[in-house]
């Protein structure tokens, strides 16, 4: 019980970690540009992580250090990490706090999918529910019912979730490797290329006390939040350690409501209850522990004077607490 108990609350500690990042992230662009934004809280986490790592790299075997083998995760894990913060960033500066913290959890969808489909993760009918769930729920935020279309940036934070999706498998490839240098590998060169593209079309660097806050709430937000997400991944495989994320956007809806004074609409509100359904059927699964009974039959028959023996096994899984 211990062992499954540990990843999940790593998972839980991961998704925590990352709930204020939308809300306080919609606060502080009210003076920082999006793109720089999204460098600003990858660099943070990068350097905050990085610190730690100094500290941690002469204790760590040479196995758990990345090589050239992880070279193509590893750009994988970078590029789609410049993307995702920038897409989101711009996609909440046009809906509501609270509609992007429950949309951004579209990453289980496309987490779980690609697992499936790509690194052939296994995927339980409850898992596969509470996929549905979480889709219908994040189409009902998508859809904007005053104008009766699809809102632009609500798109774009699903884009964020589609290259999360992609992320989280290529980091489950490399998530046995050391957490310390995945997440300052992944911060530092994200952050300095989403810096770089901001500079590029012209946003402007912020030199004021934002900078710090904005690097403060990466490293928080971004750096112990992948950190905790690596940790468990390693345990629980990419579709079940994305699906506890399914717990953030609830934490980000209260931070919103609190800090903007934010009324939702009423399909929020049918939104949040399919979200909640289904975020209590991942950790219904997660939680249960699998196992497989082999039954082993032998069947011995005599043909044309010869005595044949075959051995015919079958199984069927069963599922405990």
């Amino acid at each position: 019980m211990r062992k499954r108990i540990i990843p999940i609350i790593f998972a839980i500690l991961a998704a925590s970690f990352y709930a204020v990042n939308i809300p306080l992230s919609k606060l502080l662009m009210n003076d920082i540009a999006p793109t720089m934004m999204a460098g600003l809280l990858y660099l943070g986490a990068g350097i905050g992580i990085g610190i730690m790592f100094l500290f941690k790299v002469k204790k760590t075997p040479k196995e758990e250090l990345l090589n050239k083998n992880d070279l193509p995760y590893v750009l994988g894990m970078i590029a789609l990490d410049i993307a995702a913060p920038i897409l989101l960033m711009f996609g909440i500066r046009g809906t509501t706090s609270g509609n992007a913290s429950l949309l951004n959890n579209f990453e289980i969808v496309a987490t779980s999918l690609i697992a499936l489909i790509i690194f052939k993760e296994a995927i339980s009918k409850k898992l596969w529910i509470a996929i549905v769930l979480v889709t219908v729920s994040s189409a009902l935020l998508t859809f904007d019912i005053s104008s009766l279309e699809f809102t632009w940036q609500s798109l774009l934070i699903l884009g964020a979730a589609i290259c999360w999706g992609f992320e989280n498998n290529c980091t489950r490839k490399i998530s046995s490797r050391s957490s310390y240098e995945i997440v300052t590998i992944k911060g530092l060169c994200c952050g300095i290329g989403s810096i770089v593209i901001g500079l590029i079309i012209g946003e402007q660097f912020p030199l004021s006390v934002y900078l710090l806050y904005a690097l403060l709430l990466g490293f928080v937000a971004y750096g112990l939040s992948i950190f905790f997400y690596i940790k468990a991944q390693a345990k629980l495989g990419a579709a079940k350690t994305s699906a506890f994320y399914a717990v953030n956007p609830f934490m980000g809806v209260i931070l919103s409501l609190i800090i903007f004074k934010e009324i939702p609409t009423w399909n929020f509100y049918i939104a949040l209850a399919i979200m909640l359904a289904g975020a209590v059927l991942i950790i219904i699964d997660t939680l249960e522990r699998r196992h497989t009974h082999v039954h082993t039959h032998v069947i011995i028959h005599t043909h044309d004077g010869t005595t044949h023996t075959h051995v015919i096994e079958h199984s069927h899984p069963h599922n405990h607490f």
